[in-house]
């Protein structure tokens, strides 16, 4: 059996800015062994493998899947980015519109919109939800890093953020201090296990409702993720619940760009709904 593999970008109209993902459209048929050596093989932060829905799931006809995501090491729970660039390869071929994806973290709607030609997609979010980090956590995270305290920003105080998977959530005092990234892979990738982390959401505030943020990723088996659609819904969550940001708004995060890949992503945040809407560009790589 020959499985169709997708490439797209998510995060960026430019191929190559983003974060690129695989999209398997029919994983009918697929394992997890498969659809890990598939991922593992493809060597992106994340690939996507959708089949059909669970019975009585509520969506139109044909616009309604199952999805899991996986990394080249590991699955994971949820994937804002690789749900992203899933939507706009879908919206390719049934047209924009409402998507309806169940996840191991539950629920997710997506919204496929057009614009002179150019597709975007905004997921919603799973309820998020914050925690406080233990101090001998946090000195192992530094450690692993090699992030002095003092350069952490005292106005974004550490923290665990969840909106549909864990990240660790770290101010950057300076923007030198986020462009300058060089960690042992192996000390954070034993602390991020041990607490079940996804990323660590690096995050440098360049205006009110502006960040630059960084992943590191070393559960997934790379060293940085270019864009995280899942690690700016939590730290949405965060920076409302924080008081960072008004309880309505709508953030701009910058990432990749350290990278050579930069990225745009939108986070939206309504009054009196604690989800958090995820959006951004998407385009095939050719």
């Amino acid at each position: 059996m020959t499985t169709e593999v997708l490439r797209y970008t998510a995060f960026s109209h430019d191929p190559d800015g983003g974060n690129p993902a695989g999209v398997v459209l029919d994983a009918a048929g697929l394992d997890e062994h498969a659809m890990l050596e598939i991922a593992a093989g493809l060597g992106y932060s994340e690939t996507a493998f959708l089949t059909a829905p669970p019975e009585g799931f509520g969506a139109q006809e044909g616009r309604a899947f199952t999805v899991r995501y996986f990394s080249p090491k590991a699955e994971v729970p949820f994937c804002g980015h690789a749900t992203v660039a899933t939507a706009v390869a879908l919206a390719e071929r049934i047209g924009p519109g409402e998507i309806l994806l169940a996840t191991r973290a539950g629920t997710v709607p997506v919204s496929v919109t057009s614009e002179d030609g150019q597709l975007r997609a905004t997921l919603t979010s799973v309820e998020p939800h914050t925690e406080e980090i233990g101090a001998a956590d946090l000195a192992e995270a530094l450690a692993a890093l090699d992030w002095p305290e003092a350069d952490l920003d005292p106005a974004i105080p550490p923290a665990i953020a969840y909106a549909g998977a864990r990240h660790l959530v770290l101010g950057a005092g300076t923007r030198a201090r986020l462009a300058d990234l060089a960690y042992d892979f192996a000390r954070l990738e034993a602390l991020m296990r041990r607490l079940d982390l996804t990323t660590v959401q690096l995050v440098h505030r360049a205006g009110p409702t502006e960040f630059h943020v960084r992943d590191p990723f070393p559960v997934g088996g790379v060293v940085e993720d270019p864009a995280t659609g899942a690690a700016a819904a939590a730290f949405g969550a965060y920076a409302r619940e924080r008081g960072l940001v008004p309880a309505d708004a709508v953030l701009t995060l910058h990432q990749g760009a350290d990278m050579g890949r930069p990225g745009l992503l939108t986070v939206e945040l309504r009054a009196g709904d604690p989800r958090v809407r995820v959006g951004g560009a998407g385009v095939r790589i050719p």
